[in-house]
């Protein structure tokens, strides 16, 4: 039985680039390209039925953030293109609601990789960006336990989904944010956040060959 395509809605205010990212796309069996919107084409927010939101507009960060905001509480996916991000946009980006997020200057199958990744359920940063980050800088020593705790804050889920995703008890989860709150000082989640990606704990492999696609209602 063959799989349903993964439908794709891709967004950019850079007519060249938009074209790009339009061949990209199409030339991906799996992956529908369900509609392309430039600057004077549909308003962002406008998808339709899209699974994923290929999403590249040259506005200030927080108008990214609202948009994908308002993108993940209609159920869509977004993977944010972008030429540059801080550690701090990127946080920003995760906590809006963003699952994915790929370098302006990464190559075709790393993007292909990144869409097939969020279409998988799961969540894609480049790994360019974590290239980037001091990773060594004096940082606790934290369990496996914690470690898998802590990439699962850093990609968007509750603690009732670390729950359900580790087979343990939203009681048990709290302990250990609790722990990792002693160890690091922090207690937020956007700052455990940030400790995980200084760890390139949020960046996640490619979806392997044969990655399963979501079903559409």
């Amino acid at each position: 039985m063959s799989r349903e395509p993964t439908h794709v809605a891709v967004v950019s205010d850079c007519p060249l680039l938009l074209h790009g990212l339009i061949r990209v796309v199409d030339s991906a069996p799996e992956l529908h390209r369900l509609l392309a919107a430039g600057r004077n084409g549909a308003a962002p927010h406008e998808v339709g039925e899209a699974d994923v939101v290929l999403l590249n507009l040259r506005v200030p960060v927080g108008e990214v953030c609202d948009l994908v905001t308002r993108l993940h509480r209609k159920g869509r996916r977004v993977v944010v293109l972008s030429a540059a991000a801080t550690q701090t946009d990127l946080v920003l980006l995760i906590e809006a609601g963003a699952r994915g997020y790929v370098n302006q200057w990464a190559g075709e199958e790393e993007l292909l990789n990144a869409l097939r990744t969020v279409a998988s359920g799961r969540s894609y940063f480049s790994t360019s960006f974590f290239g980037d980050l001091d990773v060594h800088k004096n940082l606790p020593r934290i369990t496996d336990r914690e470690q898998q705790i802590l990439r699962l804050v850093a990609n968007g889920a509750t603690d009732r989904e670390i729950a359900a995703e580790l087979n343990i008890s939203e009681h048990t989860v709290h302990s250990h944010l609790d722990r990792l709150s002693s160890k690091t000082g922090y207690r937020r989640r956007a700052d455990l956040t940030r400790l995980a990606l200084r760890r390139g704990m949020a960046a996640v492999e490619p979806a392997e060959e044969g990655f399963e696609l979501p079903r559409r209602d």
